[in-house]
């Protein structure tokens, strides 16, 4: 099993903090996207600041999640699960409606977005299955 996955299993709410790190940084770059290099993406501003404020939304739930949980939190992480994969079904259609307007720079970020996101929820998921069997185990 890899590192990280042990890592995971050990402190399940630790991946709550990974995913807040992750969602906040995608809010910072959207909106720094938005304001200040636009042109060189593609997509509008107004997709911008609302992929931005979903990612926020995201974020502070997270760190809400690694802040506050301390019981129940498989529930938790299966909603964030959820979301991001929503969130990379919105960006994707995102992409598909507007491909004619966005720049390589643009397509290359919301791709690598995905693909980033994507990796995440696969150890999300990993880290929920893991606990449940373990639970399973020590019943």
């Amino acid at each position: 099993m890899s590192p990280i996955f042990v890592q995971f299993i050990r402190k399940p709410k630790a991946i709550f903090l990974v995913d807040a790190l992750g969602a906040f940084a995608t809010a910072s770059i959207l909106f720094l996207v938005q304001w200040r290099f636009r042109e060189y993406f593609g997509m509008p501003w107004e997709v911008l600041s609302l992929l931005s404020m979903i990612a926020f939304i995201f974020a502070v739930y997270s760190i809400s999640c690694f802040l506050f949980l301390n019981k129940n939190w498989r529930i938790f992480l299966k909603a964030i699960i959820t979301a991001n994969l929503l969130y990379c079904c919105l960006t994707a259609g995102l992409i598909i409606f507007y491909y004619s307007t966005l720049a390589i720079l643009g397509l290359t970020y919301f791709l690598a977005e995905i693909a980033v996101i994507v990796g995440l929820v696969y150890i999300e998921f990993q880290t929920l299955k893991t606990s449940v069997t373990n639970i399973k185990m020590n019943a």
